[in-house]
């Protein structure tokens, strides 16, 4: 039984420990990789700057200008080009701006999300550009270094101003925008390479094309590849934890199910070399790269090639993290992480062509959305969507609950319009499906406590001996009705369906910018803030601006909980078991705010509601326990294993019935 409590206890400390870890309060770290590689050739009229250019897919260190061979590029006109719109009567789902520098994409604004500013909310930028030292920017889908293989050459196309047409309107109400650069052989000006870069905005949808045509207007053979900048550059929107990361989908080339592969923000900043930060299975095909947060995600599909449903192009998959002002601790708030891609060696013929097709999806992790689309379904983008499994609630446990739970809120949603009204009663709905199993475990908890000075008889009678004491300790539980499994069995039940919970509501896209009370909590995926106050920054808390109620109110919530707790079994004959009891009870009701003091509100109103409800249930069961040990103590109540009486056994039933 001791063993048994070590365990649980120790099972919950490792629990809460994970979940202080998770709130970012320690989040640092002195690794910052800065890759550096040196260019053999800049475009026209530009300096090289070493710093300046992202490590995409590697080049070999023997790379040499071949003797009597250059190339170079004229720079456009430095242009901005805007598609798709920030109205949501518009009918875009967001707005791209688009500029010439790499023929790459600068920023994307949603048009139905904002940036959850309190004072004044504004459409959500959830791709921006990534500033360097040098004043340079690396910006999402940017063409990088175009590498020809054979003189050994490359040049650094992302700072190259490419020349833009103007924008045209498709026949599907969609918006379209070309960019074009010719590659010239510097010295004589004949153009070696066309290169054509196409984006197309359609009209209410999250998707985005993408296509990079290369084009051999030379009469000789030309083996050439590029390095290509991924999604980058979202911004953070946990308030506590930082939940960026980079993501790559693979389907098993043998089962056929698709799979994610992951590099979060911890594990790039300690990746010390190329290797640990490239994404890849083995036996798996690509299917997408994608840069994620808490809520959104920036997905690049590279479209396969006739005949296949996976790309063999695209080798180079590499996730980087992004720490423009260089800080030790790297918490400064400009830090972000991407992607760098690497295309595969193409060999054109004179006149030939090869042309790379890309959708972006730019948009929500949302499930409901992932699973009406066929596109996305055949992906598998729901992939994306990650909750938060531990070392007891693997993700193979929790994933299946947390998204039955977000359905389970959608559909009780369509009935009550308010997420926050969905969230208690889901959780007084939860506390009554799991009410048997802990009317049951509070039960066995009580008669454990009145067996403790029983059972320490038993240990200093058999203190010699420790098997008879177990089989005496067995046989006295077995006679009085007790259990020691019991107690702990709707912890263990329930563990995994309260991670799910939280992680659900945690991670809920629906629930950002989702109002309460509209004097209150009008932000459910944000601290509830009853009302604000000029930063300070306090040990534990650190920066704090507002003053939160929830968390106040769930300390008072465990303060109840704790009293109404049926004292654990030895508690009264053991001191030391007692006084654990007693910290306990001191401790949870100081511990959860604390941690969960700047959480979100979903989360906080969850744990408070849960909280309360537990408060109210185990009244209920206490008052249950107090009327059958009246009754059994008057002899109204017929002495059974379940009232701690002596077991009847049964007797057998026939194998038929005559």
């Amino acid at each position: 039984m001791r063993i048994a409590l070590t365990l649980v206890v120790t099972a919950f400390v490792l629990f809460c420990g994970w979940l202080v870890i998770e709130s970012g309060l320690f989040e640092h770290s002195s690794q910052i990789g800065r890759g550096l590689i040196l260019l053999q050739q800049e475009a026209a009229n530009e300096q090289p700057q070493a710093d300046s250019v992202p490590e995409l897919a590697p080049v070999p260190a023997q790379l040499r200008a071949a003797p009597n061979v250059s190339f170079g590029a004229d720079n456009a006109e430095a242009a901005t080009v805007v598609l798709g719109s920030v109205d949501p009567k518009s009918g875009f789902k967001y707005r791209l701006e688009l500029t010439s520098k790499g023929a790459a994409i600068r920023t994307a604004t949603f048009s139905e999300y904002d940036d959850r500013d309190h004072k004044d909310p504004q459409p959500l930028e959830v791709i921006s550009p990534i500033p360097q030292s040098d004043g340079s920017e690396i910006l999402t889908m940017a063409n990088a270094q175009l590498v020809f293989v054979e003189h050994q050459l490359q040049l650094p196309l992302d700072r190259l101003d490419w020349k833009s047409s103007p924008v045209e309107t498709a026949d599907d109400g969609g918006q379209i925008v070309r960019f074009e650069a010719i590659i010239k052989v510097q010295g004589t000006n004949e153009a070696v390479l066309k290169l054509a870069k196409t984006y197309k905005v359609r009209w209410d949808s999250y998707l985005l094309d993408c296509d990079i045509t290369i084009e051999n207007v030379s009469d000789a053979e030309q083996k050439v590849r590029f390095n290509l900048v991924g999604p980058s550059g979202l911004d953070r929107e946990g308030f506590r934890s930082d939940m960026r990361k980079v993501v790559a989908g693979f389907r098993n080339k043998k089962t056929r199910e698709i799979g994610p592969v992951s590099l979060d923000r911890r594990r790039l900043i300690k990746a010390d070399s190329p290797d640990k930060r490239q994404l890849s299975q083995p036996g798996g095909n690509l299917l997408w790269v994608a840069a994620v947060n808490k809520y959104f995600a920036a997905i690049a599909v590279p479209v396969s090639e006739a005949g296949k449903d996976y790309c063999d192009w695209m080798p180079g998959r590499a996730g980087r993290f992004y720490n423009p002002d260089g800080d030790v601790k790297a918490d400064s708030g400009d830090e972000t992480v991407g992607l760098e891609l690497g295309i595969a060696t193409s060999t054109l013929a004179a006149e030939a062509s090869k042309t790379y097709r890309f959708q972006l999806y730019i948009g929500p992790k949302d499930k409901s959305l992932f699973d009406k689309n066929e596109r996305y379904r055949e992906l598998g983008l729901i992939h994306t969507i990650s909750f938060m499994p531990c070392m007891c609630c693997p993700a193979w446990m929790i994933n299946p609950l947390a998204f039955g739970i977000l359905a389970l809120m959608k559909l009780m949603y369509g009935l009550v319009p308010n997420y926050g009204v969905v969230i208690i009663i889901l959780v007084f709905l939860m506390r009554l499906v799991m009410h048997p199993v802990t009317k049951k475990s509070q039960v066995s908890m009580s008669k454990m406590s009145t067996l403790a000075p029983k059972v320490e008889e038993i240990k200093k009678k058999y203190a010699n001996n420790k098997a008879e004491m177990n089989k005496q300790m067995m046989a006295l539980y077995r006679e009085q009705g007790a259990s020691p499994i019991m107690g702990m069995l709707p912890m263990m039940v329930q563990m995994p369906i309260w991670i799910a919970l939280w992680s659900a509501v945690y991670a809920s896209v629906d629930l950002r910018g989702a109002a309460f009370l509209p004097f209150w909590i009008t932000d459910l995926s944000a601290p509830d803030a009853l009302f604000r106050f000029p930063a300070v920054t306090l040990p534990l808390f650190g920066k704090l601006d507002s003053f939160n109620l929830l968390p106040i109110l769930m300390g008072v919530a465990f303060y109840l909980q704790q009293r109404l707790m049926p004292s654990q079994a030895n508690a009264a004959a053991n001191p030391q078991m007692a006084q654990q009891q007693k910290m306990m009870k001191i401790m949870l009701p100081l511990m959860f705010p604390l941690m969960l003091y700047k959480g979100p509100s979903g989360v906080n109103l969850y744990i408070m509601a849960s909280t309360f409800a537990g408060v109210i249930e185990q009244h209920v069961i206490r008052k249950h326990i107090r009327e059958k040990e009246e009754a059994e103590s008057e002899g109204l109540v017929s002495a059974t294993s379940k009232t701690g009486g002596k077991v009847k056994k049964k007797k057998p039933k026939p194998f038929f019935k005559t």
